[in-house]
C-alpha cells in the first residue's frame, strides 16, 4: 500500500520514515501539526514529493 514508506534497522532505529531520506513520519507530521502547508515542506525539504507526504499523512502506527 505505501511505496514510498520504509523501515530499517539501520535508518532512524526502525522508525518509518520516506524512502531514501532520513525524514521520519513522525517528524513530517509534527511539520503539518505546527500548521505548515504542503508546498512549505516542499519548499524546506525538496527531496521530499506530494506522493511521499500523502502516504505519510495516510501512515497509521
Amino acid at each position: 500500500m505505501f511505496t514510498h514508506i520504509a523501515y530499517n534497522n539501520e535508518i532512524l532505529s526502525s522508525k518509518p520514515h520516506i524512502l531514501g531520506t532520513r525524514l521520519s513520519i513522525e517528524f513530517i507530521l509534527e511539520l503539518f501539526a505546527s500548521g505548515a502547508t504542503k508546498d512549505e515542506v516542499i519548499k524546506s525539504y525538496p527531496q521530499l514529493t506530494a506522493e511521499a507526504i500523502e502516504e505519510a499523512l495516510l501512515f497509521e502506527w
